[in-house]
C-alpha cells in the first residue's frame, strides 16, 4: 500500500467516524430536556392515596386508591404527564401536555379518559411545586404537585357532574 492510499483510507475512516458520531448525537435527548420547571417530575412514580367523593345528595364516600404516574419531558419547558388511580369504585385516568414560559406560567391541555372530558390548564411552576387549574365545560379542578427528591405529593380538588372530589396522593419515584 502506498502512502497516498494510506492517507485516502485515513480520511475515509475519519469521515466515517465523524458521520457515526453525528448519528449517535442525533439520537440523544437535548441537554435542556433535563432542566427547567419540570425536571424534578421526570420519570415513573407509584404510590397510594385517599379519595373523597361527595355526591349531589351530600353523601360522602372515602376510599384508598393505588396510583401510578409518568412524566416525560420533551424539552426544558414541556412535559407530558399520565396519572392513573384506581380504588374499589373510582377510577382516574388523567393525561396532560403542559408548557411553561420563562416566568414559570403553565398552559396546556388535559384529558380524563374514564369520563371522556378534557380542557385547558393554566397555572404556575415554582421550583419543585406546580399549581394548575383545569377547566372544561363540565368539570373544574385544581391540582397541586410537590416533589422532594424521590417523593411526590399530588392534591386534587374537582367539581362537576354533580360530584365534588378531593384526593391526596403520595408517590415514590421508581
Amino acid at each position: 500500500m502506498m502512502h497516498n492510499d494510506f492517507a485516502l483510507l485515513s480520511r475515509r475512516a475519519a469521515v466515517l467516524a465523524c458521520a457515526a458520531l453525528l448519528c449517535a448525537a442525533a439520537t440523544l435527548k437535548p441537554a435542556d430536556a433535563r432542566s427547567g420547571p419540570f425536571v424534578n417530575f421526570h420519570g415513573n412514580w407509584s404510590g397510594s392515596g385517599i379519595i373523597r367523593v361527595k355526591d349531589q345528595d351530600n353523601k360522602l364516600s372515602t376510599e384508598r386508591m393505588r396510583c401510578s404516574a409518568a412524566y416525560r419531558q420533551s424539552s426544558s419547558s414541556n412535559v407530558n404527564l399520565k396519572l392513573v388511580c384506581k380504588s374499589d369504585s373510582y377510577s382516574l385516568d388523567l393525561t396532560g401536555d403542559f408548557a411553561a414560559d420563562a416566568k414559570g406560567r403553565i398552559t396546556g391541555d388535559w384529558t380524563e379518559h374514564t369520563r371522556n372530558v378534557g380542557g385547558n390548564v393554566v397555572g404556575q411552576a415554582r421550583g419543585s411545586h406546580l399549581v394548575v387549574h383545569a377547566e372544561s365545560p363540565v368539570l373544574n379542578a385544581n391540582l397541586s404537585m410537590s416533589t422532594y427528591r424521590h417523593s411526590q405529593t399530588v392534591r386534587l380538588k374537582a367539581a362537576g357532574g354533580g360530584q365534588q372530589v378531593s384526593a391526596s396522593i403520595h408517590l415514590r419515584r421508581r
